[in-house]
């Protein structure tokens, strides 16, 4: 036991002593005794201390550029989905969600190497042999031997005279962290009443663009310019299939036909519930199945995942990200489990003179996770 931990020191001895002497009090308090304790470079200015500088500085640089070009990217770089048919748009459209991935992992890699690279050649090298006792509660004595031992570490580590590495080091963090603010709230700053129409977040490519105007649902059979239109026979009982949304006009339109199955708000499941199946039906929806043909929005009101999954025993569409489930046997597609809160909006439906499905309308309300402006 060492012979300090027997005496009680006030507060006046304490500020009496330097860093140094508090460091080497922690030191004994504690029973540790230090067999090394030398400083990397013991002269300083040195051509291999200024390497050394030199390249912890730029791993911190290359982590403040990646962190502004992933915001830029992020923010200027042509995300809109465009099709095959115009290969250069589609190109520059594909590198999205690489590039923003490419640089803001650089900016996390290059800040986790720049501080490995500083702690390996400027902390002090130490080795310590420290005797087993029983722990006990940090006193006023231990709070202070241990800051100095920690401003000791840094005080040799020259951090304040490395005017490059701090600099460069605020510049990294610094723009890695405005990086990570524009990540988090970049989802945030769409306006859904900036917009009106298909394109706002009220409505989605069901929309009428004109009264009288029939809305068909189509199948997607991986051929972008097969048109190939749902009937009542298609599916079986107990069985489903996705659908978008299709119009006459678009029928020699290749881009509308491509970029009306890649909205992210278009996908509709139109399920066929067997003989006898009697849900509850929502309140001002009562007519929005045709028999037993009841559509419902494939985006997840949780996070928007798609609900692609169907249990013909149980009835239920499961969302395979974070497992929420709807029932869509006895309920109007209503939450059982999971984290999603809200039912799947449903498209009302109906069919034709010439035995199609379509759609008598948009959803009633937004598809999709909740935002502020939501009003239910």
């Amino acid at each position: 036991m060492s012979e300090h931990e027997n005496k009680d020191y006030t507060e006046a001895e304490l500020a009496e002593m330097s860093r140094d002497e508090k460091m080497r009090l922690g030191l004994a308090l504690d029973d540790v005794e230090l067999a090394e304790y030398r400083d990397n470079f013991p002269v300083s200015g040195t051509r291999a201390e200024r390497r050394a500088e030199r390249n912890v500085a730029a791993w911190f640089v290359l982590a403040g550029l990646s962190a502004l070009a992933f915001i830029a990217v992020f923010i200027f770089w042509p995300w809109g989905y465009q099709p095959s048919t115009d290969p250069t748009a589609h190109f520059i459209y594909s590198l999205y969600n690489p590039l923003i991935g490419f640089f803001l992992g650089l900016s996390i890699l290059a800040v986790g190497i720049g501080v490995v690279q500083y702690q390996k050649k400027f902390i002090p090298h130490e080795v310590a042999v420290q005797q087993r006792h029983d722990g006990h509660g940090s006193s006023e004595v231990d709070r202070q031997t241990t800051a100095a031992i920690l401003a000791d570490a840094g005080n040799r580590s020259g951090i304040a005279r490395r005017k490059m590495i701090t600099r460069t080091a605020g510049f990294g963090l610094g723009a890695f962290g405005l990086g990570a603010g524009v990540f988090a709230l970049g989802g945030m700053v769409r306006n859904p009443w900036a917009e009106e129409g298909q394109e706002s977040l009220l409505h989605t490519g069901w929309m009428p663009e004109h009264p009288g105007e029939k809305i068909y649902l189509r199948r997607d059979t991986g051929n972008p310019h097969d048109v190939s239109l749902v009937r009542p026979e298609d599916i079986d009982a107990g069985g489903f299939e996705t659908v978008f949304p299709f119009r006459e006009a678009w029928r020699h339109d290749e881009h509308e036909l491509i970029t009306s199955m890649r909205k992210g708000d278009a996908p509709v499941m139109l399920i066929r519930l067997r003989p006898g199946s009697k849900p509850v039906k929502r309140k001002g929806q009562e007519d929005f199945n045709y028999g037993d043909y009841y559509a419902y929005s494939k985006i997840c009101t949780h996070l928007g995942c798609p609900t692609s999954l169907f249990e013909q025993q149980t009835g239920r569409l499961l969302c395979p990200c974070h497992q929420s489930q709807f029932d869509v046997v006895n309920t109007y597609a209503k939450p059982v489990f999971g984290p999603a809160t809200r039912a799947l909006p449903q498209l009302p439906i109906t069919v034709d003179e010439d035995g199609y499905f379509v759609a008598k309308g948009d959803f009633i309300e937004p598809v999709g996770p909740a935002y502020w402006e939501r009003k239910s």
